[in-house]
This record gives C-alpha cells, structure tokens and sequence, in this order.
C-alpha cells in the first residue's frame, strides 16, 4: 500500500484517485474547490461516469479514500503527489498552466519528506522541467523530489475501464529511479510502460490527441465529398477500416470532434509549433475543417425548412459524446446558438446533460423526453448519439412533428428506412442521388439504369 495525493478532483483526478485507491492504496484526494470537496464527503459525485460513485463510496468507507481541501492534510503522508489540475486554453490557443503553478507552489511550501511529483494533466512540452524549477524556487528548505509525466488517456464514458486496462502507461523523467517507483504504482494494471525523458512523455499525450483529432476530420472531409458525388461515408469508413494499416476508429463522420481534450490539445499543439518557428500546416486544417462542421448543418437544415425565422427546431442530445454530462466543446452549444441567431427556437433533450446545458445557454427550451421534444418541431437534429436515441417510436415521433425533417448529425439512422417512415432525412455524407434523396439500395448482382 503506497500512499498517494491527487491535487484536483475533476473528471481526471478523481477517477484517478478512485482507481488508485481500488488497487489496494490509500489516496487522499485535494481540491481548493470546498463545495466540491464537502459533496464529494457527502457521496455526491460532480460529475456523471458509469461505476464512479460505486466505486467513490467502496473505498472511501474502506478507508481508502478521503477528500480534504487542507495541503498540510493531504501531504503529510503523501509518497506520491499527482497533479490532476485543469489547464484550459489561453487566448492565442496556449495551454493555461495557473492552476498547474498554484499546485506547485503549494506542494513546495506544505511538503515533509522527499516526494516523487506526477504531472497527469494535460501539460505543454516542457512543463516538467518548469514544475521543478517552481518548486524548488518556493521551497522554505531544500527537500528532494522528483517530477515524473504521466499523460492520461481516459476516454469519457469508459474512464474506469481504460484506467483499469490501459493500452499503454506511458512515463517520462530524468530519474529513473522514480520513474521506476511510479511503474511500480501501475504493475497491477498489467499494460506495457513505455519510460523517457520527460518531454517526450508530454508529446506522445499531444501526439496521441492530434492524430486521433486528424482522422475525425479527415473522414469528416470524405463526408463532404462523398455528398457531392454521391457515395455513402459509412461505407466508406467500414471498407478502409478493414485495412490494417488504417483501422476501423476514429472514422465516424459528423459533427467533429469536441470534449475537454481535442479541441484544446490540437490548438495548444499548434501554438507551441508556430512559438518555435515551425509551421503546423496540418494541424491548422484539422481545426479549421472541424470548424467548419457545425456551419454545414446548419446549411443542411435551411435546406430542408427554409428560413429559420420563427421554426421550431429540437435537438436530440446534448453533451459532446455519449455516456457523459460533460459540455465542454459540446457542438450542440454552437449549433443551437447559430440556429437562435437565425431567429429560431431550440428546444433540447439529453439523457443527463440538460442540467449542464441549462447553466451555459439557459435560452434553451428542455423537454422531458423525445417525443414531447418533436411536438410542433420544424425538424430535429441529432447532436449525440445516445443508445436511446436509436430505439425510438419513430412513427410517433414523425406524427408529433409539424414537418417531418430530421438532420442526422451522428448517422445513427438509415436513409433509406427514414425515407420509407416519410421523413425528409439527411446524415452526414450518407450519399445522394441529383435530387437530394437517398440513393435506393441495390442488391448484389443488380445494376442500376443510368
């Protein structure tokens, strides 16, 4: 058992001290946010992911797992301090590291005993080195520490299971002995650990991001494509996803990518390049077509009713991805504030971000379920790709509209059954034919009159 402080109980830190403490170790995690801290006492979780609050309640009644908003508390015992701090972006798209210098001055003033300082959130290159010259500057007496990276890769919605089973731990610092204590820490999970310095650990985390951001976009750019030309994107994605070479991830078409993670890391990646002389050629179109996304749909709904002036519009879903309430780069948010600003009303309903939502647009009209959100509608537009949202009454939901039209903005739907239902559909790149209707399936030996 190792004793261990997450600084920061957000979405990473505290599914990281949760898990932490599941393997047997006893972590205390520390946040300056005392409404958060005293909930979290009360077993109230901030934010939604599956089994957290199961697992939040097991350990902290095993003992386990404690919160405090006291550094003097929390690092008393502490082997082992994480880092777990937001860092937002700046105005000209750099990585805002305040939260990240307050967690090092702190540490440098309250810390006992030698501590080995992991970085886990999301830092610029170079950041590493930066923390040890911040604490070393406010120690009141020299104490050793070591400062070791270790990047998170926690898909929301799965977070405890890619903690639990991580493709890879990846570690970064220039003492290999704590390098190798930190290691020690992540055995249990039973993954390779990859160890470097500790800038190279920092850029495979912006690496990781800005790829996966890439090929979003690019399956996003085929999707325009394929509309004109009429081929059907999904298809598309499912024959290279076949490739080895390629695979089948990444490669659903839509809205573009979103979360607290994509946009900023793609942005801050950018901006430490253009800072150096270099110039991020790709990178710049990986945001710019991603950009560009949420303009099109709205072009796609104009096409279908007309002028937005007075219609009704109802999204369905809410949050940037399934399985999660976080809002953060949420396309639905741009995409309702340009269709508000053509003059229309937006009504919404998600499964468990209406809550978030209403905080950040309260212009936003909510509805209880799907079917009182298409009463009266003008058309509904798919913005999450919610389970539910696949195994709807569609017959009842095309009766309660006042025009049938439904923009796909996740491809959850066929075109051709959406069409037979009497709903004037249109997806992401799905393929269509001059007169903008889906192009009818032909079976395998048929051939289609020109």
């Amino acid at each position: 058992m190792k004793n261990i402080t997450v600084i920061g109980v957000g979405y990473v830190g505290l599914v990281t001290a949760a898990c932490f403490a599941d393997l047997g170790n006893r972590v205390v995690g520390l946040d300056i946010d005392e409404d958060r801290i005293a909930g979290l006492k009360r077993g109230e979780i901030p934010i939604y992911e599956s089994g957290l609050e199961e697992m939040v309640t097991r350990n902290a009644g095993a003992d386990r797992l404690s919160f405090t908003t006291s550094y003097p508390k929390a690092l008393r015992e502490a082997e082992f301090v994480f880092i777990a701090v937001g860092t937002p972006s700046g105005v000209d798209g750099e990585a805002d590291l305040k939260h990240v210098r307050a967690a090092a001055e702190s540490i440098a003033s309250t810390m006992v005993a030698p501590l080995i300082v992991v970085n886990k959130s999301t830092v610029p290159v170079g950041t590493g080195d930066w923390v040890a010259d911040v604490i070393r500057a406010h120690q009141p007496k020299p104490i050793p520490f070591s400062v070791v990276s270790c990047p998170e890769f926690l898909r929301e919605g799965s977070a405890i299971l890619d903690f639990m089973n991580p493709a890879r731990t990846v570690l970064g610092s220039l003492d290999p002995e704590a390098a190798e204590q930190v290691a020690q820490l992540h055995l249990p999970l039973r993954a390779p650990i990859i160890i470097s310095d500790l800038r190279t650990a920092e850029m495979i985390k912006y690496a990781s991001n800005a790829f996966l951001a890439a090929r979003i976009s690019f399956i996003n750019e085929i999707a325009n494509i394929c509309e004109a030309l009429g081929a059907d994107v999904k298809e598309v994605a499912t024959g290279m996803g076949y490739d080895p070479r390629i695979g089948p991830h990444f490669l659903e078409a839509g809205l573009g990518y979103g979360g607290s993670c994509f946009p900023k890391d793609v942005m801050a990646l950018a901006h430490m390049a253009a800072e150096k002389g270099r110039h991020p050629q790709l990178l710049q179109a990986v945001m710019l077509i991603n950009d560009d996304r949420r303009r099109l749909l709205i072009e796609k709904v104009g096409e279908l009713i007309g002028d937005l002036e007075g219609k009704v519009v109802g999204l369905l879903g809410l949050t940037y991805k399934p399985n999660t309430d976080d809002m953060r780069e949420a396309p639905s948010l741009e995409i309702a504030r340009r269709l508000v600003e053509n003059g229309a009303q937006v009504r919404a309903y998600d499964p468990v971000g209406m809550m978030r939502a209403a905080t950040i647009m309260p212009e936003l009209i909510m509805a209880e379920d799907v079917y009182a959100l298409a009463e009266g509608c003008d058309a509904l537009v798919v913005c999450t790709e919610w389970n539910e949202f696949m195994h709807l009454d569609m017959e009842r939901v095309h009766k309660a509209m006042r025009q049938p039209v439904i923009v796909d903005g996740r491809n959850i739907y066929d075109p051709v059954e959406m069409a037979r239902l009497g709903f004037h559909y249109r997806g992401i790149g799905r393929g269509y034919g001059p007169d903008g209707q889906p192009i009818e399936e032909v079976q395998p030996g048929e051939v289609r009159e020109q």
